[in-house]
């Protein structure tokens, strides 16, 4: 049987090199292979992550950056932690707890489907988790190509370890959203592991077993590999895909929430606005207390013009965070369980994400390994966006030595997969921790009453006895069975586990032949074929309205930058000497006439801006033309 999604080994051309991204909870980062090696692409401001926020005001669209720079002033209009929508659905009970912490509103959509509201260009806008996490890979995207001068089409992007095939799949398609081939979806700590590799290749000898301990904004993974001469292979991982630094500022923010209340008898609970100044210096006090044991918290007019200020220590920010630290340590226990390793055979202690830079969680990590030395040779930001670099630069035909040899053999699925039995039960055909791609087959499946003409087979994955406490992946019916008595027609069912870790399902009527194959879809809040091409409409038309935006705002500097510099060099004392005094009044005039219009009309059109720039030239370029 052909896997539906067959690997991608050249890029097209045309199609630029691929990149390797890293699709994070709070922090993004892109990278290319050039000059033999991996370059981490440095974004429009020059910081080497990019925030996965995206803004919306009454004029434009705002991504990374420019959309975190501007969330105090329009918390409800701007949009973080999509990756912990993704996938996902309304009444999932995580949703819940986040959506109280969040300022922009989440509503139930179709099929139950979380959806974001907003208010853009003064109309209510809908968007699903998928399109706000497209409109973060293209700003990857045009990041690499402003970079690299080309147009990018290929890419692997990561998913955390113990993300589920709903949520692989709807990153999937924020990537088609996006405008990308996705190449290759693959773990974070798998790509840590490569990145860890590459840079160990030539001095490792023999097999090495590696734990990758990755916790960044939003997601928690830990993998143990074995790495022999640059071959990677995974053994077991675990994790929780709903732990992170975001969950630590959420502590701190309830800490002073309810700090404020008691000491100044307010409620800031229910101002998005304070909430999100609060949060903005709790993060950086996170920040701070990593490399400082006291910091201080100072915020002007945080609440009805009062202003706030307070101390907190590392002591009490541990205090406050202690039981997700602890909680950090049951997947590390789990994953050696599974693999059946001793702690004592694991080689090297790798720490990826910005929260493994807490003093507290390398503590609590090292104890736990019994004081083993943890490795701080890759750069916990950029270390999962640096091997999907690598991956897509071996998946694009790269054969430079450095990644000749490379070669991630194994990877594995993170939760068991199976079918529903008579009585909810759920029968499992792949195990967690199986290394994939994989394909296993059951064939002593049946009818459960007489003269059934048709099958529904219900497609699960978890690790619960019951099929109730598990996550429906889909379901699909197989007709046309030719009646007979129960328990004689027989079937086989095919599970197929491909390299994307996204799971097909075949059945077959082993009496009639019949075969029915099927990518396994969720069964709610899954983005339809026609819901996904309009989305993809919807990006091209916001790309033309940003670029547009963008051709405004540069017309609009020109013009502003075209006075300023005609009124300075009037003004300048040896250029200014040789204009007349008439001409100078004049230029003066022209200046202040288009200063008080630029202040009048910020929101004109791009040709406005042009036609006052070229009236403005009109006249002072004749005047100036005098000089020389």
């Amino acid at each position: 049987m052909k896997r539906k999604f067959s690997e991608k080994k050249m890029a097209a051309k045309g199609e630029g090199p691929a990149i390797g991204i890293d699709l994070g909870t709070t922090y993004s980062c892109v990278g290319v292979w050039q000059h033999d090696r991996v370059e981490i692409i440095a974004n429009d401001q020059g910081n080497r992550t990019t925030p996965s926020y995206v803004a919306f005001t009454d004029t434009h669209r705002l991504i990374g950056d420019g959309a975190k720079n501007q969330v105090a002033v329009n918390p409800i209009n701007t949009v973080f932690d999509a990756k912990r929508l993704i996938g996902r659905r309304y009444c999932d009970t995580l949703v819940q707890s986040d959506m109280k912490l969040w300022p922009f509103k989440v509503t139930p959509g179709p099929d139950d489907k979380p959806m974001i509201g907003l208010t853009y260009k003064k109309k209510e806008k809908q968007f699903a988790a998928e399109e706000i996490s497209s409109m973060v890979l293209v700003k990857m995207k045009e990041i690499a190509e402003d970079y690299l001068g080309t147009t990018i089409k290929n890419a692997v992007v990561t998913v955390p370890a113990y993300f589920n095939d709903s949520q692989r799949r709807a990153t999937k398609d924020a990537g088609v959203i996006a405008g990308l081939n996705i190449m290759r979806i693959i773990n974070e700590p798998t790509a840590a592991a490569i990145a860890y590799g590459l840079d160990n290749k030539a001095s490792s000898t023999g097999e090495k077993k590696v734990l990758i301990f990755d916790l960044g904004g939003g997601t928690f993974d830990v993998s143990l590999l074995s790495i022999e001469e640059g071959k990677i292979e995974v053994i077991a991982t675990g994790g929780d895909t709903h732990l992170g630094g975001e969950d630590f500022d959420n502590r701190m923010v309830n800490h002073f929430v309810q700090e404020f209340k008691r000491k100044l008898k307010k409620d800031i609970s229910g101002n998005p606005r304070a909430l999100r100044r609060l949060r903005t210096c709790c993060e950086r006090a996170k920040r701070t207390l990593s490399s400082t044991p006291e910091t201080t918290i100072e915020i002007d007019a945080l609440y009805e013009g009062i202003d706030f200020c307070a101390t907190v220590t590392r002591a009490k920010f541990e205090e406050l965070n202690i039981e997700l630290f602890r909680k950090c340590m049951e997947p590390v226990e789990d994953c050696l369980r599974d693999a059946k390793i001793d702690k004592s055979n694991v080689d090297e202690l790798i720490l990826v994400g910005g929260s493994t830079r807490i003093p507290k969680v390398r503590q609590l990590l090292q104890d736990f390994f019994n004081g083993k030395e943890l490795c701080k040779s890759i750069n916990p930001d950029e270390a999962v966006a640096y091997g999907a670099t690598v991956q897509a630069a071996i998946l694009s035909g790269e054969r430079n030595e450095k990644v000749r040899d490379l070669v991630l053999l194994l990877d594995v699925t993170p939760l068991s997969l199976g079918l529903e039995e008579v009585g909810g039960v759920m029968a499992v055909f792949i195990p967690r921790n199986t290394k994939i791609p994989v394909k296993k087959e059951q064939s002593d499946w049946t009818t459960v009453r007489d003269n059934q003409t048709s099958v529904c087979c219900k497609v699960y994955e978890g690790e619960r006895t019951r099929t109730t406490d598990n996550n429906l992946l889909g379901e699909f019916t197989l007709t046309g069975i030719p009646p007979a008595p129960r328990g004689v027609p027989k079937f086989k069912i095919c599970f197929d586990i491909d390299a994307n870790g996204i799971v097909n399902v075949s059945e077959e009527d082993q009496t009639t032949g019949q075969k029915m194959m099927v990518t396994i879809t969720n069964a709610k809040g899954r983005l339809s074929e026609e819901e996904i091409e309009k989305m993809v409409q919807e990006a091209e038309k916001y790309k033309l309205e940003d670029k547009e935006h963008k051709k405004k705002v540069e017309a609009k500097n020109a013009l502003e930058t075209y006075a300023y510099d005609m009124r300075n060099t009037i003004r300048d004392e040896k250029k200014g000497a040789k204009i007349p005094l008439a001409d100078k009044k004049k230029i003066e005039a022209a200046f202040e006439q288009v200063i008080h219009w630029l202040d009048e009309n910020q929101l004109a059109v791009t040709e406005e801006f042009e036609y006052k720039k070229k009236e403005l030239e009109g006249i002072c370029n004749p005047i100036i033309a005098k000089m020389y």
